[in-house]
């Protein structure tokens, strides 16, 4: 049995990290301008700027911690 509440932490920090850091290593690259990107769109307020990483942070913690509440309870159901 998968404890619910911690994978969802876990996906939920991982996420945010994820975004966080994507953001910005295209801006230390320099590949932040440019056309829409998906996530773009999929996520209001994420960007690749400072502001938009921090986000795209809130919503990675959020969304992949959805996600992983969802994947644990779905792996319990199917273990029972």
């Amino acid at each position: 049995m998968l404890s619910i509440r911690s994978v969802a932490l876990t996906l939920g920090i991982m996420g945010g990290v994820s975004m966080f850091l994507l953001a910005w290593w295209l801006i230390i690259i320099g590949n932040a301008e440019g056309p829409t990107t998906l996530l773009e769109r999929m996520y209001i307020g994420y960007s690749f700027t400072p502001l938009g990483s921090v986000i795209g942070a809130i919503w990675g913690f959020v969304d992949f911690g959805i996600g992983g509440a969802i994947f644990a309870w779905l792996y319990n159901l199917i273990n029972k």
